[in-house]
């Protein structure tokens, strides 16, 4: 999906579905709490498509559906906080974006059925038993970011001539990131390449560590958070400065200014995650219900950035690419 297809659907779907949680609900609807892992600016076009889908299948907020919104703004403390709060509401479900987000939710309650969208790897961290019987009371959709993480890496030596060292940004604090972090050292050190790993677990921590890096690498690999995506915008502007290209896991870091992302197809995750939402309500059961893995996975390159860096992206990364920001 393009931007453009995103403004417009935003536009068309924010009207009727609010950004933000309402003063009051009514009692007399299923009930479902979104836990937003960061901001309604930064996550808005997946919340249109989500919201979207939901009024394809008939549930419209306040008319057939209530839903209690609220964002974590990537910070760890936040997400137990809304998560208990979740737990002592009278839900129907709650959505939860993310790995951290969805792990609060489960030590919060075994009880409220809980789907998942864009969780890292449900089984490894007890999420679920196995993907095709989840038991328990969870179910949703992985994102699969750390098993094409040496995709990533991949495209950076394709762009990069001469890479040689990798550094790693990751929240630590997101037990996803300290996964992912893992697999890439693990994965450059097989192919010869050096790594620098980069460990914050507060937004406040992140210029710091960028600025760290001068000269200490030649390129840069973003292991996905929501702290960081919630502030993209200030890292690219960073990472520019430090002529660094790099590399994330998913479109919305390359609109800011990012180099290059690679990783599964983020509305089609949302949209899907409506339906999981949907058969929840009509009475189905998380156990019951398979975890899905995505099927879609975009490559975005943002060639403006590229020729900042002075890098040539070769022709047959650019017409493999699903879409090429100019």
């Amino acid at each position: 999906m393009r931007r453009r297809e995103f403004i417009t659907l935003f536009g068309g779907v924010a009207a009727t579905w609010p950004l933000t949680a309402p003063a009051q609900r009514s009692s007399n609807l299923p009930t479902i709490g979104f836990l937003g892992a960061g901001t309604p600016l930064t996550y808005g076009p997946w919340v249109a498509v989500f919201a979207q889908r939901l009024r394809e299948l008939g549930w419209i907020e306040d008319r057939t559906i209530a839903i209690e919104i609220r964002w974590a703004e990537g910070r760890t403390e936040r997400y137990a906080e809304i998560a208990a709060e979740f737990a002592q509401l009278k839900l129907d479900a709650i959505l939860t974006i993310g790995t951290p987000a969805t792990l609060a939710a489960k030590q919060a309650t075994s009880a409220v059925p809980i789907i998942f969208v864009a969780v890292n790897d449900p089984v490894a961290f007890g999420m679920v038993a196995n993907l095709a019987r989840p038991g328990g009371n969870m179910t949703g959709l992985s994102n699969q970011q750390h098993e094409v993480a040496g995709k990533r890496v991949e495209l950076l030596r394709e762009v990069v001539p001469g890479l040689r060292r990798l550094a790693i940004l990751a929240n630590t604090a997101n037990a996803s990131g300290a996964l992912e972090m893992k697999d890439v050292q693990m994965l450059a050190g097989s192919i010869g390449l050096e790594t620098v790993p980069l460990q914050i677990r507060q937004a406040e921590e992140i210029r710091p560590a960028l600025e760290s890096l001068n000269n200490r690498a030649d390129a840069l690999y973003f292991a996905s958070d929501p702290l960081f995506n919630s502030n993209r915008v200030q890292i690219n502007t960073v990472v520019l400065g430090l002529r660094l290209p790099t590399v994330y896991g998913f479109r919305e870091y390359i609109e800011a200014g990012g180099l290059m992302s690679y990783g599964a197809n983020f509305p089609a995750l949302f949209r899907r995650g409506a339906e999981f939402v949907d058969k929840i309500l009509h009475g189905a059961k998380p156990a019951n219900i398979p975890v899905e893995q995505p099927t879609k996975f975009d490559l975005v390159i943002n060639l403006t950035t590229a020729n900042t860096l002075g890098l040539t992206v070769p022709d047959k990364l650019l017409a493999l690419a699903d879409e090429v920001i100019q």
